[in-house]
């Protein structure tokens, strides 16, 4: 038994954190004493620069901008608080109101460089006025009257962004405007500004080597404009920003601050619009069809679930767009593509995201091998309009480099005599890969390949996992797998000679499939048929499989003429040829899990200096 005069046990953790209070500021939590140390000093910075933004400007002998040198020393939550409180100040005159509703741009900053690149050291083109904006990525002084600009203009369709210098002299202020002090003295890194000025190139004090133009082409600005303070400090080498998770939670920050960034989602608009032409100009009509949908159909997929209030029923996100793009060749339309949204309720990981682009188009008259003629011109020649060759590389996430040609004719594989040749087991007959026996034949195979294949193991999960494993991981090049059994395969024609397989392919490059296509089941007494085939793979446990949908077969019973459809997906085509492994990387809002590290006490920019909301007024809407 222990002795009553020995010393009391110190007291459990659970009782020191009991006693630590949040510091609402940062999210941690501290002593009671330390708390206080906080905001006491917090208060007197606030008063200081309160009091600094009330006074009026004291002649200096110091630059301007050393306010801004001095916030170099801060930590960003302290020049968050001060820049808050500062830039609410300014709001309380209109004379020095930070955000103007206008600002004329009337100068294409892409033309730059070509238009003004011929001026020599110290040279300046003052016949023309330019007029554009930008933000500021750094700020230099050299003494009271010269200031020093980096900007980068906001991208569109021809660039990513034009960087330029702007330079501030005090001498080309003009008459009856700001002064030169009242245009920079609240302008700080990060901010967007509009820039009036004209072209020069600047003339340094070192002379470059003979045959160099010398200096640095240049804006010389006669007027600056805050247009949007940025209340925040950008990344730098003290405070970087390149953790992937917090990038992709400020993805506006990752963008704005990462060049690559910006450029990867630049390649993607253009990707897209490239595939937009290729369909308009071969005739091809741009549809739109339904999102939800009363029956998820269209796809091998596990669908989101949502609710219509007014008519009380539950509906799905669509999975694809197939069954009414199908629905627009009875009605009429020889060629339909659609460019949209998909919902999959599947997991989330490198290369898939729970919301993703597709393409897909239908072509009456036309067969799955038509279709690969085209997906090989269509992929192809969008690679060699946005890289200038047909050859990438692509890093997997392991740093293996992939050499991709994406120059047609792609390598075709055959499924089952390829999986033959990977097991060494003779298959059964193709009409027979669907029965009993056969799914025990591929458990068997399964086991002795090494190949775990997850519940319920139907013939179709346990042949695809198979070809995952022997013949998709062969697939760097671009590669066409073909001739698919049929009961994987519910929306595709039988194959016209081989009985049991049907007309599809689909498409992988760097081991991952890209797109989609078949020669498209019309006959509507073998649809349903395969539909029901579904259900009975529904009713074993296999959530993805597709449900029996009437409403699509009485369509198929009006007639839909011999056609070729086919699927891409945007997201994965867009990883490879911008040489990203991870899909949030091409993505410009990715899906992300909850933050749990976010502190709901985090004070913002205007409960910092106590804005009030405005009244409501109770106008029902």
């Amino acid at each position: 038994m222990a002795d009553s005069s020995s010393t009391p046990a110190p007291a459990p953790p659970t009782e020191e954190v009991a006693n630590l209070h949040l510091d609402e500021v940062t999210g941690e939590r501290i002593s009671k004493t330390e708390l206080k140390k906080r905001q006491k000093q917090r208060q007197k910075e606030a008063a200081k620069a309160e009091k600094a933004a009330a006074a009026p400007p004291k002649p200096s002998s110091k630059p301007k901008n050393a306010a801004g040198e001095e916030e170099k020393e801060l930590n960003p939550n302290q020049y968050y608080e001060i820049r808050t409180r500062h830039i609410n100040e300014l709001l309380k005159n209109p004379e020095t109101n930070p955000y103007p509703h206008k600002f004329e741009v009337t100068y294409d900053d892409s033309k730059f460089f070509e238009e003004f690149g011929h001026l020599k050291a110290g040279e300046t083109d003052e016949t023309k006025e330019l007029r554009l904006a930008g933000r500021i990525f750094s700020k230099r002084s050299s003494g009271n009257k010269l200031i020093f600009y980096d900007i980068t203009t906001s991208a569109d369709t021809v660039s990513i962004g034009t960087k330029i210098q702007v330079v501030c002299q005090a001498q080309l202020v003009k008459e009856g405007g700001p002064s030169f002090e009242k245009q920079h003295e609240n302008i700080r890194r990060g901010d967007v500004i509009g820039i009036i000025g004209h072209a020069g190139r600047t003339n340094p004090k070192t002379r470059a080597a003979e045959g160099s133009e010398g200096g640095t082409v240049s804006i010389f600005a006669s007027e600056i404009v805050l247009l949007s303070p940025c209340l925040h400090m950008l990344p730098s080498v003290k405070f970087p920003f390149a953790d992937p998770e917090q990038r992709a939670r400020m993805r506006y920050l990752d963008m704005l601050w990462n060049d690559r960034t910006r450029e990867v989602l630049w390649q993607r608009s253009r990707m897209v619009r490239y595939i937009r032409d290729f369909f308009h100009e071969r005739r091809f009509i741009e549809v739109e069809t339904p999102m939800m949908h009363a029956i998820a159909g269209g796809a091998t997929a596990l669908p989101f679930i949502t609710h219509h209030n007014d008519l009380d029923i539950d509906m799905y996100m669509r999975v694809a767009p197939e069954l009414f793009l199908k629905k627009m060749i009875v009605g009429q339309f020889g060629k339909v593509f659609e460019l949209g949204k998909n919902f999959r309720n599947e997991g989330v990981d490198l290369t898939h995201n729970p919301e993703f682009t597709s393409c897909e188009f239908y072509w009456a008259y036309a067969d799955c091998y038509d279709v690969m003629k085209l997906t090989e011109e269509l992929v192809s020649g969008l690679v060699k309009d946005l890289t200038g060759s047909y050859k990438t590389k692509f890093t997997t996430q392991h740093g293996e480099v992939y050499d991709v040609n994406w120059e047609a004719p792609w390598r075709r594989v055959e499924m089952i005599p390829e999986l033959e040749k990977a097991t060494g087991e003779k298959f059964p007959p193709f009409e027979e890969l669907h029965t009993d026996a056969t799914n025990e034949f591929l458990r068997k195979v399964c086991k002795k390949m090494n190949v775990e294949c997850t519940p319920p193991l139907t013939n179709a999960r346990m042949i695809d996992k198979l070809t995952g494993e022997f013949i998709e991981s062969t697939c760097v090049n671009p590669t066409f797998i073909l001739e698919h059994p049929q009961m994987m395969s519910p929306l595709a024609k039988y194959h016209r000679s081989k009985k049991g397989l049907c007309e599809r392919f689909e498409a992988f490059v760097c081991k991952k499939e890209i797109c989609n296509a078949y020669t498209e089941l019309n006959n509507p007494f073998d649809q349903r048929l395969r539909f029901e085939e579904q259900a009975r793979q529904k009713d074993q446990g296999d959530d993805e499989a597709q449900l029996v949908d009437e409403s699509f077969l009485n369509a198929l019973e009006y007639g839909l003429p011999p056609t070729g459809g086919w699927g891409l997906g945007i997201d994965r085509l867009a990883m490879f040829i911008t040489n990203n492994y991870a899909i949030r990387e091409v993505l410009a809002f990715p899906f992300l899990r909850e933050d749990k590290n976010q502190s709901s006490k985090e004070k913002f920019a205007a409960e910092l200096v106590d804005i009030q909301p405005l009244p409501v007024e109770g106008i029902p809407h």
